[in-house]
């Protein structure tokens, strides 16, 4: 795997870079329309980014009420590295050390055995959300 590193910022501190991420993955990449993507509820999250040896900014993900990991997304061409993983670790332990007893997320079908692989469990059933099927998990601290 490569040298990355990942940062806890506000939205503030990397708006630029996390707006980028989520527009070349969602918007561009799955046709998420720009209603859907920009909820509103950024300024008032934790953001966790992650970056490269060279500092770009390669992934990221949103945490809403230490209990929340959503907008989870890696550039296409660092997929399958590791680097997801690494992300996704970094944010169940920042859930965790905030006395989170259950960590929820919304996971696109096509993600679910990632997460299963991370130790989240499905707790519904499918549904459509931004016209991607989904369900939700759970993972206990």
């Amino acid at each position: 795997m490569h040298a990355i590193t990942i940062q806890i910022l506000s939205w503030k501190e990397a708006e630029a870079e996390l707006k980028y991420i989520r527009t070349q993955v969602f918007m561009l990449e799955q046709g998420v329309s720009a209603d859907l993507e920009w909820d509103g509820l950024d300024q008032d999250a934790i953001h966790l980014l992650l970056r490269n040896e060279k500092n770009q900014a390669i992934g990221c993900a949103r945490i809403l009420n230490h209990d929340h990991i959503g907008r989870m997304a890696v550039l296409k061409q660092w997929r399958h590295q590791g680097c997801g993983k690494a992300l996704m670790k970094a944010a169940i332990a920042y859930c965790c050390e905030q006395q989170t007893k259950v960590i929820h997320l919304s996971a696109q079908v096509d993600a679910i055995n990632f997460y299963q692989k991370l130790g989240f469990e499905i707790c519904s059933n499918v549904y459509m959300d931004a016209n991607i099927p989904h369900q939700d998990m759970r993972f206990i601290c």
